[in-house]
């Protein structure tokens, strides 16, 4: 079983639009998928169709009051489920702190999904800051797929997540972290300034960057209301179409 963590510090850059995506994707391709939705705003549990339980997410579990397996809920499409989110861890961040190996605690939480069968992937969508949530689920993962927007600033935001990836490989968190890959999203092909932002990026991170793009979709954006992928929502389109494609990159990379 292979854990991957989604992370981006900075929000709207389709984050969470690709966890989504990449899991119900590999899904649809035949993996058995575990989402793990660690952002307490919750938009992968909503994004697919789930309602906000209290007390069913992976809040009780890092502070040892349940076990994951226990929490899991079923999504719409064969072969995926979600451990989902609620309010309530956000208050993780302070209450984990005080709490001995903090960093340790999502690790420890998915470990024995790591010995269960049932699963080939779980993909982790994090919450978008550098905080101890995030910085968890990259202790407990294997790869990390970053997702950047195709705006200035996205070669500094890539350089910090890479940053941080190595100070948790030389502290000895995790030193078999690495990077699956970087996928460019919101690409706008009549401007400019996204064909800038992907050459640059491809000059300096060369293959780590993904040969899929994601394009700008207001179908893609408009899917989430609906508690709906974009493969229920509008599968014919080219933001499903290009989100097939990436899992078939992903998949290949994994």
């Amino acid at each position: 079983m292979r854990i991957v963590a989604v992370v981006n510090q900075k929000g709207g850059v389709g984050k969470t639009t690709t966890a989504i995506h990449l899991a119900a994707g590999a899904a649809e391709a035949g993996r058995r998928v575990l989402l793990v939705d660690l952002d307490p705003q919750s938009n992968a549990t909503s994004g697919l169709g789930l309602e906000h339980t209290p007390g069913k997410s992976l809040y009780p579990v890092l502070l040892g009051q349940a076990r994951a397996l226990d929490l899991l809920q079923p999504a719409r499409q064969a072969n995926l489920q979600i451990l989902a989110s609620e309010l309530d861890l956000a208050g993780a961040e302070i209450e984990l702190a005080g709490l001995e190996n903090p960093l340790l605690r999502v690790r420890e939480a998915l470990e024995p999904l790591r010995h269960d069968p049932a699963f080939d992937l779980v993909i982790l969508d994090c919450p978008p800051s550098v905080g101890l949530l995030m910085t968890s689920a990259l202790v407990a993962a294997e790869k990390v797929l970053v997702p950047v927007q195709c705006e200035y600033f996205a070669l500094e935001g890539v350089g910090k997540i890479l940053s941080l990836i190595e100070r948790i490989k030389q502290g000895g968190l995790n030193p078999h972290l690495s990077i699956l890959g970087i996928v460019l999203t919101m690409y706008d092909a009549r401007t400019r300034l996204s064909q800038q932002v992907s050459e640059d990026l491809r000059t300096h991170l060369k293959d780590q960057v993904f040969q899929t793009i994601v394009p700008r979709s207001v179908r893609l954006a408009e899917a989430p209301s609906h508690g709906k992928t974009i493969y229920e929502y509008d599968n014919a389109g080219a933001a499903a179409a290009s989100y097939r494609q990436l899992t078939t990159e992903f998949l290949i990379r994994l």
